[in-house]
């Protein structure tokens, strides 16, 4: 069938949006091709990012700046996107969990609804199985509510799991392609090198695990049936660290200079540099893979009837007091970006309303015209969206272990066991490194209640 006949039927049937998820490993919210106007509003520097794809999206679309992860940690964050349900009730408390099959799935709900519901890259609902199926399948995709799926490791797990024998299909690939010694013996040496390691990988580009996984996103594309709405999950295994990168990705980012990192040590300011500049090189990769996504779409004569989403599950420290990775209740960790684009997404908007990341999955389910009540702490954005409201959340709430947090816009908690609870004026001190709990009791106290109550599972 040529392109011209795919858009012929496309336009003949009067269906559901197909709906395309864009979702990074740890890309920190305020990493985006902002203009310079937002980012004043929120107290952050211009960003010499490279993300032509992301920005016309930003562009033509939606853009919250205020999205929180659930939780900053892979495989509870995605339980909480797959469920709709915040940390505390998503059933996946920390990232050695697999996501329990007897809870639904947003992606059940699209697949019942008539969707052909597909996966490709990270998908982590399934870490503590430490099995992926060689060709990225297993029977567990099923349960979850796909009917596509070439599910692979993350960078990390790929290692722990597939040194000797390969567990995931990334893996297989290196082992087949003779590259999988260099790759082990690389990323277990950054390991041990620390999290200031920017060593380019040996690995060429083609075998680079974000190129690699989206040429499994467009055979799910292009397996997808021309007459019925798809969901499609990119779930992309950078910028998460080490921070490798091939020679081709570095190229042209030796000598760009980035804003510092808050609160660090001025004598790592040159290796807390290097290590942007890697970060940004993943993101641009990631971006031009994005491209090639959205260049198919186009030709399957989807383009009209696709609604895009770009997201992250989490954030990243990037050296922020000195911290990397996430797991911390702080800005980098928590923040995620969002932009939403396509049929019915009004263009140039930018919304500082209150999301949390679950939020998507009601957010999804309205936009199929789907029904999913088992994602009670999920509030569907599309009100908002539309502009048929202002409002969508009073409070933002995230969690993980040992500490929660919660804003109201305005003032930051976080309450963290066996610490004094911190309080941060957000707008006067947007990168939170002034404590004002001792000077607003009261304020504490307050939302210090509201805690509680969303930790027991009421709405607030």
């Amino acid at each position: 069938m040529n392109k011209q006949e795919i858009s012929a039927k496309s336009g003949e049937r009067n269906r559901q949006p197909n709906l395309l998820l864009l979702l990074p490993d740890q890309h920190r919210g305020d990493w985006l091709p902002y203009s310079g106007d937002v980012l004043a509003r929120f107290g952050r520097q211009p960003l010499p990012l490279r993300m032509p794809h992301v920005e016309r999206l930003m562009r033509e679309g939606t853009v919250f700046t205020r999205a929180v992860t659930p939780s900053p940690l892979c495989a509870p964050a995605r339980a909480c996107l797959a469920s709709g349900l915040r940390y505390d009730h998503c059933g996946v408390p920390v990232n050695r969990c697999d996501y329990p099959l007897t809870q639904r799935t947003i992606y059940s709900a699209l697949r019942e609804a008539g969707y052909s519901t597909g996966t490709a890259g990270k998908l982590d609902l399934h870490k503590k199985t430490g099995w992926w199926g060689l060709d990225g399948w297993i029977p567990e995709l099923k349960t979850l509510g796909f009917t596509h799926g070439i599910d692979n490791a993350g960078k990390k797990d790929a290692i722990q799991t597939g040194a000797i024998e390969p567990k995931d299909p990334y893996m297989k690939f290196l082992h087949d392609r003779g590259l999988a010694d260099v790759h082990v013996r690389d990323i277990k040496r950054r390991s041990a090198a620390g999290p200031l390691d920017t060593d380019l990988t040996p690995l060429p580009d083609d075998a680079y695990c974000d190129n690699w996984l989206t040429g499994n996103a467009l055979h799910i594309l292009r397996s997808f049936p021309v007459e019925k709405p798809w969901f499609l999950q990119v779930n992309f295994t950078g910028p998460h660290d080490p921070w490798d990168v091939t020679a081709a990705m570095k190229a042209g980012w030796d000598h760009v200079d980035f804003p510092p990192p808050v609160a660090c040590s001025t004598d790592l300011l040159e290796a807390y540099n290097r290590v942007r500049q890697n970060y940004a090189a993943m993101l641009q990769n990631i971006d031009r893979n994005i491209g090639l996504i959205l260049d198919e779409v186009q030709a399957r004569g989807d383009a009209e009837h696709t609604i895009v989403i770009y997201s992250s599950d989490h954030g990243e420290m990037l050296g922020d007091f000195d911290r990397f990775s996430k797991q911390q209740p702080e800005l980098g960790s928590v923040h995620v970006p969002l932009v939403f684009s396509g049929p019915g997404i009004p263009g140039g908007v930018v919304s500082d309303a209150l999301i949390e990341l679950q939020d998507l999955t009601a957010t999804l389910a309205e936009y199929a015209g789907v029904s999913m009540p088992e994602a009670r702490e999920s509030i569907s954005m599309k009100p908002l969206i539309e502009g048929k409201t202002a409002e969508h959340r009073a409070t933002q709430y995230s969690s993980l272990g040992n500490w929660r947090i919660i804003t109201d816009g305005r003032y930051k908690l976080i309450a963290e066991l066996g610490k004094e609870d911190r309080l941060y004026d957000v707008q006067e001190d947007p990168w939170e490194t002034n404590n004002v709990a001792a000077d607003h009791g009261e304020i504490v106290q307050k939302l210090a209640v509201q805690l509680e109550q969303i930790r027991l599972g009421n709405p607030a």
